[in-house]
């Protein structure tokens, strides 16, 4: 586990501004007409309306997404009753936790009341103040009448996290668990240690899951509970036993699942010896589990383990579930969070476990080998596929149960909604994958014994993007493959030093194609121990689709194979390289970034052409910029000179086209800027420029790599335009994203083909 210093933790919190959280404005306030209309006398306007129709309030207002952290110190977690000043660092600290993973802004609460009369009394009174209400380190038994009194009385989703947090969490992994042991959750045999507030949460939910309550048996501090214990709330005393068991021993025998949620080290190792086969253990005490994870291991190579701490695998934590939990119940203004909802929960996280992980997942864990088993149960905290997946579960289970007042119709949409609350805008590309797993093609990849290749290959055959072919020598794909637990079942894998007649074959047809162009046969041959060669001619003899390469070589060098075998479509004198610039504004478009170092005027209006066609290609309408560093001849030059002409000469070759040059950067994507200084302008009237075309190779690649490194916006590409079958360059180095991002764009690329402007 991560070493923490003290001075360290003390240090972070003090230093100004102290704490961990701040109120900032979502409105301009730098005007007195802002502050008007932020204060007096224009707020008194949505007061009105709200006072008029009370729902309004979360049309004008922040608080239909505003959750309520509240809590009173009672039982925080590691710490115990340490009172409401001392847990309000954790309260701040969830609050974080909602705003990084969900979106979702929150204030904390910390309430000096212990009785649960005054406590819920209080919390319903805030209910005009929040869209929903999370109750936090509250302890038992007096969370379990506080949460009930409060969910019968307000008509907000509240969920007390302690409780049913840990249930979801370890829900989806009991499910996984009990699936790769190949045993039934109705007919396992449960022991439990602790009786608290997390711990009977779990066992109501694996109830509704099918556990049947006379295979549990519960030990708390005080040993078993029996029907005679007197000193137990009644949701406790739910899963007393009359079996005639008294110790821990006596319970473990046999047992196919222990489930801890009590004190560190109270399992004993020896212990575990007395389990059924395939045992799984969820030791969730923190920060010690009640049996080191180590030596469970060492005592049950068999064993299945989980527990709390993030330097073990499989750790439950909570921040898997409640911020998507009430992202989803917040987007459909639910009036509660009931089970439906949770159960959803649980499976959207169990069956997310078993897709292929995201290679950006891989590198924040440094560890490649993920995959569904037993050392991946659940998902990593730090899925970026988790709001996407779990939030939409939860507002459809909410739709179905009843207790949404909004209704989500568009869930394609809701997704990109749900991105853009993120800070990245996925539209663009949700719509190529969409588009792509309507009609998979063949996609060949040059470098098919590179990880990153195998890895997106795999991501591409399990979601029905595309039909990878991977070249490159077996038995080296095989040792990656084994190394990092890929599947590549479904990918075809061509060795080309093995194929001694497809490359003869090949070689007599590139003869035949460029003998006029200095290609012999006996250099036909030697072109083809070339994975670029011989993937360019899969796709020119129509045994691919689509062809891909560049990862490991430069762009020049890479290109050429397929510009000599495949060629530039009719009509097209030259190729062009555009990167997608996708940012929460929306999708922009850079061109040429990656070909054409310093194109002519005239060529740049070949560029021009090629891009708004491939804008059009993303169903997008090209607004077009012509950049320099001049603004309509203010500054003399000729690279000014070079985009005046090309825009003129563009203008006269492509009359439709929202076109405009030479400008600035800056200018081109402000449409006030535009609309003060330059209301000539076409692009003033349009909302300024989505798509750039720099004069030289120089400025663009300038352009797009600064962006992609320090501007907050996800590159793709570059996408080439103008082959004659889709051809598509990596970058050097590119990741796993970027390469199932290109290959998705192939695949439509093959499906639709190119259409003239």
């Amino acid at each position: 586990m991560l070493k923490i210093n003290k001075q360290d933790a003390l240090n972070y919190h003090s230093q100004e501004p102290a704490g961990k959280i701040e109120v900032v404005p979502t409105k301009p306030v730098s005007t007195q007409l802002d502050l008007a209309l932020a204060y007096s006398p224009g707020v008194a306007e949505p007061c009105k309306e709200i006072a008029a129709n009370k729902d309004d309030v979360y049309k004008y207002t922040a608080k239909g997404n505003l959750v309520g952290v509240i809590s009173n110190g009672t039982a925080v977690l590691g710490l115990g009753n340490i009172g409401p000043d001392a847990s309000k660092p954790v309260m701040e600290g969830k609050g974080v936790l909602f705003k990084k993973f969900a979106g979702i802004d929150c204030f904390d609460i910390e309430i000096d009341a212990t009785d649960p009369d005054e406590f819920i009394r209080i919390v319903k009174s805030l209910e005009p103040t929040f869209g929903g209400i999370n109750l936090e380190d509250i302890k038992a038994p007096e969370c379990f009448r506080i949460e009930t009194a409060l969910r019968e009385q307000m008509n907000i989703p509240l969920m007390h996290d302690d409780q049913h947090g840990t249930a979801i969490i370890s829900s989806a992994a009991l499910l996984n668990g009990l699936e790769l042991v190949g045993k039934k959750i109705e007919e396992i045999k449960m022991v439990v240690s602790g009786a608290g507030a997390a711990a009977i949460s779990c066992l109501r939910l694996y109830l509704a899951l099918g556990l049947k309550v006379e295979n549990v048996v519960v030990f708390d501090k005080d040993g078993i509970i029996t029907p005679e214990r007197t000193d137990l709330a009644d949701m406790q005393l739910h899963f007393a036993t009359a079996r005639p068991i008294r110790t821990l021993a006596e319970a473990m025998d046999g047992a196919d699942v222990f489930l801890g949620l009590s004190a560190a080290n109270v399992l004993p190792a020896e212990l575990l010896l007395k389990m059924a086969d395939n045992p799984i253990v969820f030791a969730l005490a923190n920060p010690d589990p009640e049996i080191a994870y180590e030596v469970a291991l060492a005592t049950r190579p068999d064993i299945i383990m989980a527990t709390g701490r993030s330097d073990h695998p499989n750790q439950v934590n909570n921040v898997l579930g409640f911020p998507y939990i009430f992202r989803g119940a917040l987007d459909v203004r639910a009036t509660e969070i009931n089970e439906a909802m949770k159960l959803a929960a649980v499976h959207a996280l169990s069956e997310l476990a078993k897709d292929a992980v995201p290679d950006m997942v891989n590198k924040a864990y440094g560890d490649n080998t993920l995959t569904f088993g037993r050392t991946y149960l659940i998902p990593k905290p730090l899925d970026p596929r988790l709001i996407t997946v779990i939030s939409p579960a939860v507002a459809r289970a909410a739709m179905e149960s009843g207790v949404a007042r909004i209704q989500i119709e568009d869930w394609m949409a809701y997704e990109d909604q749900l991105r853009s609350r993120m800070g990245v805008n996925q539209k663009l590309m949700n719509r190529m994958t969409q588009a792509a797993k309507a009609n998979p093609k063949r996609v060949v990849f040059a470098e098919g014994d590179n990880y990153k290749i195998l890895k997106a290959a795999q991501i591409l055959h399990d979601e029905g993007i595309a039909h990878p072919i991977l070249l490159g020598n077996r038995q080296k794909i095989d040792e990656i493959a084994k190394a990092n637990n890929l599947d590549l079942e479904g990918c075809q894998i061509i060795d080309i030093l093995e194929d001694t007649a497809k490359r003869e074959e090949y070689a007599h047809l590139i003869y035949e194609k460029r003998q006029r162009r200095g290609i012999t046969l006996y250099e036909g041959r030697r072109l083809l121990r070339e994975r670029n060669y011989f993937g360019s001619m899969m796709l020119e003899t129509g045994e691919a689709d689509a062809f891909i390469t560049g990862l490991s070589k430069d762009y020049g060098k890479s290109i050429l194979p397929s510009l000599q075998v495949i060629g530039v479509e009719e009509g097209v004198k030259r190729v062009a390289g555009m990167y997608i610039i996708q940012h929460k504004k929306g999708p922009f478009f850079f061109a040429d970034t990656t070909v054409n170092i310093d194109p002519t005027a005239e060529e740049m209006v070949d560029i021009i052409g090629l891009t708004a066609r491939a804008v059009r290609f993303f169903d997008t309408e090209p607004r077009m910029a012509v950049i320099s560093y001049s603004n309509f001849g203010s500054n003399p030059g000729d690279l000014p000179d070079k985009a005046r002409k090309a825009t003129e000469l563009a203008k006269k070759r492509y009359p439709d086209l929202i076109l405009d040059g030479e400008m600035q950067a800056n200018t081109a994507l402000n449409p006030q800027l535009l609309q003060e200084q330059y209301p000539f302008s076409e692009l003033a009237s349009k909302g300024g420029a989505n798509t750039l075309i720099f004069p030289n190779v120089i400025s663009g690649n300038i352009a797009y790599k600064v962006i992609q490194e320090i501007g907050g916006a996800e590159v793709i590409g570059p996408i080439l335009m103008g082959m004659r079958k889709p051809v598509h360059i990596l970058q050097l180095g590119a990741s796993v994203r970027e390469i199932v991002n290109i290959a998705s764009i192939a695949v439509v690329d093959a499906q639709t083909q190119h259409k003239s402007l």
